[in-house]
């Protein structure tokens, strides 16, 4: 899918997004792509009691009031039980009470995606017009990762490659430097997020000779509404009553790897 493309549409679209799956509770307010206005904050024990006063001063300050909202996006997740659920329950409230479309995002494509857009911006030197592995990480302890991998080029191309799942990040990171030693078409690999908890393993894995990089950082509501908006464009909504969280399991054959490791 061509980000860029599929963004353009015969009306201006509105969409208050936002995401507690990790420590931090973010918020925006996107219009046709464009971030207006955001908030961050980090308390992550306080996500239930401040979401939704946090949303109303976002929207108040700019003067925008839920009828005046195209779409309420919200982080499906994977990442914190808690978070997860706290912002999908909020975000079905609210977009019952308004009688507006939901539409979920996996939090960990709304991390790839708004942490690419910063590389883009930040570091346009060190981004070629090869295709990038983007690599998302949310820490599930015991040395395990919330995380997928996403392709990505200076044209808009963005597409998924291994979809959202609970991995032990060693042996993630050891298949990645491997597929990426077999494609000549990578030219970086870029692990973004919680990436400070793993950065000795991702190392390791580096010192195969892959251009491996990383990049701290905190999820972008932004991010959560520009794909959003996407699914809106295309017609895609969510039903307000069937939509869940994605909490994501350990996938068997990791399981039961990692058990055998615990002598279980």
């Amino acid at each position: 899918m061509t980000a860029q493309n599929a963004r353009h549409g015969d009306r201006s679209v509105t969409v208050l997004s936002f995401d507690t799956s990790t420590a931090a509770f973010a918020a925006a307010i996107v219009r046709d792509g464009t971030m207006l206005d955001s908030i961050v904050s980090f308390t992550e024990r306080n996500h239930s009691v401040r979401i939704l006063s946090e949303i109303k001063e976002l929207l108040s300050r700019n003067g925008i009031r839920g009828s005046d909202l195209d779409a309420v996006a919200v982080g499906q997740g994977p990442g914190s039980y808690t978070g997860v659920r706290i912002a999908v329950t909020a975000a079905k409230t609210l977009a019952w009470a308004w009688n507006k479309p939901l539409i979920g995002v996996s939090s960990l494509q709304a991390l790839a995606y708004g942490a690419w857009n910063h590389l883009r911006k930040a570091n346009e030197d060190m981004v070629s017009d090869r295709n990038h592995w983007i690599v998302p990480l949310m820490d599930a302890r015991r040395g395990q990762v919330y995380t997928c991998r996403y392709s990505a080029d200076l044209s808009g191309e963005w597409s998924m490659i291994d979809p959202d799942g609970i991995r032990l990040i060693e042996d993630w990171a050891r298949r990645i430097e491997q597929e990426a030693t077999l494609d000549a078409q990578v030219s970086k690999i870029w692990f973004v997020g919680d990436v400070e908890t793993h950065r000795t393993t991702i190392e390791l894995a580096e010192q195969s000779g892959a251009n491996l990089r990383t990049l701290a950082f905190d999820m972008d509501a932004a991010a959560v509404g520009q794909l959003a908006e996407l699914r809106f464009r295309l017609g895609e909504r969510d039903d307000v009553h069937s939509f869940v969280p994605n909490y994501t399991q350990l996938a068997e054959a990791e399981a039961k790897l990692l058990a055998a490791s615990r002598g279980e």
